[in-house]
């Protein structure tokens, strides 16, 4: 204990550094990609409208998108597989164009008639439904974060202290957007979702860290702290390890379930980055320039 408090005694100012450069390539990174694509997310189906079709059998997803790549535009194909044996259920066709045409365009390719029900499954979103659908989920986000944020404060009662759990918060789903967008996922309303949870996710260790901190006057500094670490990372590696194998056993049959999970374990990783150098180490500065 005594090696690691000497050590973070020493260093933690420094490594705030890792934290703070992080955010700024990320910013950096989520504006290069707004001016590309005048949106902060590559979005999917469900929030740009387009059509949705699964077709029961085992066909190659690669040469079916290499072959109708010229012709359904923004198109994505996904297999469906069994659970336990991980043979091949179905494919799941997405593009946005409108169904009668998308549908015709498959059945050209298969040989075959799709009918609904038997061997296939139609679902088409309109694109003004989308929008007003994303738009709101949005706002969803940004009403969730501002709540927090205000529950915060009044918790605490300090700029420093709450400003340092809402910038965790901030960096936790700026670096998660960042690496979902450079693995080229197309986000659902499902993605957005597992955001919003992200927000909840985020705040529980940095609220215990910043009580331990702020409100607890027994032990040294050092001692509130790795105490703090210790129960934290306890209950971040737990959400992360059960996220992390739910993640390998949804991701075969299901889209919606693997984005949510996927957005929670890269969030969850963040989480502990910036919890445990982050806010500590702004919160270790204020403390003692406090007592001092």
């Amino acid at each position: 204990m005594s090696r690691l408090s000497k050590f973070h005694d020493k260093y933690y100012k420094s490594l705030l550094l890792i934290t703070l450069v992080l955010i700024v390539l990320s910013i950096v990174y989520m504006g290069a990609f707004y001016s590309q694509n005048k949106d902060f997310i590559k979005k999917d189906i469900s929030l740009t409208g387009g059509t949705s079709i699964t077709v029961y059998g085992n066909f190659s997803a690669g040469d079916l998108e290499l072959a109708l790549s010229p012709d359904l535009p923004d198109l994505n194909v996904r297999q469906i597989s069994d659970i336990t044996t991980r043979e091949q259920k179905a494919l799941v066709i997405e593009t946005t164009l409108e169904g009668e045409a998308a549908k015709k365009f498959v059945e050209d390719y298969l040989g075959f008639d799709l009918i609904e029900g038997e061997n296939s499954d139609f679902e088409f979103t309109g694109s003004s439904l989308s929008e007003s659908f994303y738009k709101q989920l949005i706002i969803a986000i940004i009403f969730a974060f501002v709540l927090m944020a205000l529950v915060v404060f009044i918790l605490f009662r300090t700029f420093i202290p709450s400003m340092a759990v809402i910038i965790s918060a901030f960096a936790d789903i700026l670096m998660t957007l960042v690496v979902i967008n450079m693995m080229g996922t197309k986000v659902s309303t499902a993605g957005i979702v597992a955001f919003l949870m992200l927000i909840g996710y985020s705040v529980d260790t940095d609220i215990l860290l910043t009580t331990r901190l702020l409100k607890r006057k027994e032990g040294s500094l050092n001692q509130r702290l790795f105490g703090a670490f210790k129960t934290g990372i306890t209950m971040t590696l737990t959400s992360f390890a059960a996220m992390l194998i739910a993640l390998f056993v949804v991701r075969s049959f299901s889209a919606v379930l693997t984005q949510i999970f996927t957005v929670l374990v890269i969030g969850l990783a963040f989480d502990m980055l910036n919890t445990w150098i982050t806010n500590a180490s702004i919160l270790k500065w204020y403390v003692r320039r406090k007592e001092k």
